[in-house]
């Protein structure tokens, strides 16, 4: 008891004149008593005796200082005020917090210099609070919109979908499929049933490797083969797929591939965007009921494949026979092959068809770019093959240096374990709802089973950020707090904080430079041979898979940032300058795209521009920034840019578009934080 009172009882605090537990609260009373002394020239307690300072410690109350000094600022005095408040969970915390709050001071500053880590509570309180200039906040506003008219302008201008012109939608191509497979000779309805659109990559690949088009992309685009095909299957049976989709690890997501075609009844088939015929398979029964004999005696008639020619829209006449060489998994009793020509082209084309007492199991139209999926692909290259080790070693540096340095952090008390638990929070909702907009669900028991593997696939993504994060973030913060200001607001739910407005408008701003930097050298690159842009199908597809593209690009962004830093951190630690660190992290990022190139002396200030604007948002704006600013492009670079009505993607198409316009508007208006534009003046 002794030892709790020593000291100057003119300055102590209430709780220990009276004996009681003294912590650094009680040296917060002390100093607001000095600093109410030091500016009103007077005691804010006065007594004689120790009883007496006793009691007007617990019952009496002080004079405000601004009645003794009139000038003097209400900021100071409300800091004065908290520091003497009686009770000890009302006080600031640290000293630190009552510098933040006196006018002028910058706590991350003194923090650094003190050589401690700011607290993610003293992190949320620095920087901005009276929001942003309006006269700035209404110049990022307007250059968004003029950056995002000339996007949609580049965009349906280098459009390579807008060659290709596809003018039936997913539904109408849907019925066309069904209608095709019951001329086909299987009109049964199926129990369920899939379709999207996608392109044909390894004619892709094709064409950017080994038969350049140059600058005649228009007329490929527009003719055959055709590099954009819909497809469509359908089952007697349930879909149930069996993989998960990219790094979402999505479960429940059908695709041409998965569930593999094996089920006797399944159906597969191909169509180009004008409903011709490019690829069917029909997996006839297991054990099959011999109705009639089909004759399988030389010289026996065989099945007529015109219907098939005819589906595909070509004249049996220009092809001759061939050798048939693509074995399909439908049991055929009956194969032919015949080469010949693309209509309209000198590309080499093979068709195959097959049968199965005499009804159609097969028919394919295959070119010299057409692989084999379900044989060994060609050997690896040795440059190929070095790639492979840096991606494992990289993912080994992620998740190995992620988990031991997470688990330092944790065990040491250090890292925002709540900032980290809300953000495993959003990345779960993300994930659920990525299950909801792209898995294949029906009222069964496999969707349940399907909603059980989300959850658990939620669950790790989740778990893998809150360690990632738990992993960084300490680091982050003592180092450059700065950078997760609004983060960290965020995080804490002050999602209407100006400076959240602000680094959302800023992002979008930095993401449309992005894009515009992007679309200018590849303008260069279409001139030199490149093809035009081809956006993602996902909008094609419809709603559903186009605003789980959206989702899916937050979460993508998320993690993007949170590996950004990861690699920034160690540079940092490595090189032990920010700037120099920021340098070779856009050197890094920015020499595998060059490499990749066709284009290089285009492509690398091109791409050094990118990086150059990513570390730029990264160290002098933070987390928020550049999270929003990778969002925006990885989304805005997918959509397929159009203005037309005819387009029946249009309205999709805009609404994405406009989704960023109206998340602009919010953080412009969350960013002025109620100030007025103009002022009432000049109106008067």
């Amino acid at each position: 008891w002794a030892e709790v009172r020593a000291g100057t009882p003119a300055y102590m605090a209430p709780e220990q004149l009276s004996g009681k537990e003294v912590t650094v609260k009680s040296d917060i009373f002390s100093l607001g008593l000095v600093m109410y002394e030091i500016l009103t020239g007077k005691r804010a307690y006065e007594a004689n005796t120790l009883p007496e300072l006793i009691k007007s410690r617990e019952e009496g109350t002080i004079t405000l200082p601004s009645t003794l000094v009139r000038e003097l600022d209400p900021v100071v005095e409300r800091v004065i005020l908290r520091c003497l408040e009686k009770d000890p969970t009302k006080r600031p915390s640290t000293a630190l917090q009552v510098s933040a709050a006196l006018p002028g001071g910058d706590p991350l500053a003194a923090a650094l210099a003190a050589g401690e880590t700011p607290s993610p509570e003293m992190v949320a309180a620095a920087g901005e609070k009276e929001g942003t200039r309006p006269g700035l906040a209404l110049a990022w506003l307007l250059a968004v919109l003029v950056l995002m008219a000339a996007t949609t302008y580049l965009g349906i201008r280098e459009s390579g979908l807008r060659r290709i012109h596809p003018g039936n939608s997913t539904e109408i191509m849907a019925h066309k499929a069904r209608e095709l497979i019951a001329s086909l000779g299987y009109p049964d309805q199926p129990k369920d049933s899939a379709f999207a659109f996608d392109y044909d990559s390894d004619y892709l690949q094709y064409l950017g490797t080994k038969d350049k088009p140059g600058t005649g992309w228009d007329r490929v685009l527009a003719g055959q083969p055709p590099l954009l095909y819909f497809w469509y299957r359908q089952s007697p049976q349930e879909l149930f797929p069996l993989r998960y989709l990219n790094i979402s690890l999505t479960p429940g997501v059908v695709t041409f591939t998965d569930p593999p075609a094996t089920f006797s009844g399944m159906i597969n088939i191909q169509l180009d965007p004008n409903g011709r015929l490019s690829y069917f398979q029909a997996i006839p029964p297991e054990k099959q009921e011999h109705t009639q004999q089909f004759s399988k005696e030389p010289g026996a008639t065989p099945p007529n494949w015109q219907p098939l020619f005819a589906a595909a829209g070509l004249n049996p006449g220009e092809f001759h026979s061939s050798l048939p060489e693509w074995n399909t998994l439908a049991a055929a009793d009956t194969r032919a092959a015949w080469d010949g020509l693309w209509p309209g082209t000198s590309r080499p084309l093979h068709v195959e068809a097959a049968a199965m007492d005499g009804k159609y199991v097969f028919f394919q139209l295959a070119g010299p770019w057409t692989t084999p999926s379900r044989m060994a692909p060609p050997a690896e290259t040795s440059s190929q093959k070095a790639g492979g080790i840096f991606g494992t070693i990289f993912a080994f540096l992620i998740f190995g240096g992620g988990i031991w340095l997470a688990y330092r952090n944790y065990s040491r008390g250090k890292g925002d374990r709540k900032g980290a638990w809300r953000l495993a929070g959003i990345v779960f909702v993300l994930e659920m709802l990525l299950f909801l907009l792209l898995a294949h669900l029906h009222f069964s028991n496999e969707s349940l089973f399907l909603l059980l593997m989300a959850i658990s696939t939620g669950l790790f993504v989740s778990a893998f950020m809150w360690t990632l994060y738990i992993a960084l973030e300490p680091y982050v913060r003592s180092k450059w707090p700065q950078t997760i200001v609004s983060w960290t607001r965020f995080l804490a739910g002050k999602v209407r904080d100006p400076l959240v407005g602000r680094d959302v408008l800023l992002g979008i701003l930095l993401g449309m430079v992005w894009i515009f930097v992007f679309y200018l050298g590849y303008l260069f690159d279409i001139r030199l041979g490149e093809r035009p842009m081809l956006s993602s199908t996902q909008v094609l597809d419809g709603a559903r898979p186009a605003f789980s593209m959206w989702f899916g690009h937050i979460l993508g962004g998320l993690l993007g940032v949170l590996l950004f830093f990861f690699v920034l951190v160690f540079l940092r630690v490595l090189l032990r300058n920010a700037w120099l660190s920021a340098a070779l992290f856009v050197v890094i990022f920015t020499v595998p795209k060059v490499l990749a190139s066709n284009h290089k002396l285009i492509d690398a200030p091109v791409w050094a521009i990118i990086y150059l604007i990513a570390a730029f948002a990264v160290v002098r704006f933070g987390l928020i920034v550049l999270a929003t600013a990778t969002f925006t492009a990885n989304v805005l670079l997918n959509i397929p840019f159009t203005l037309d009505s005819s387009d029946w993607y249009m309205p999709v198409s805009v609404l994405m578009v406009l989704s960023f316009v109206a998340l602009a508007l919010w953080g412009f208006y969350t960013a002025l934080a109620g100030q007025r534009i103009w002022k009432e003046e000049l109106f008067e």
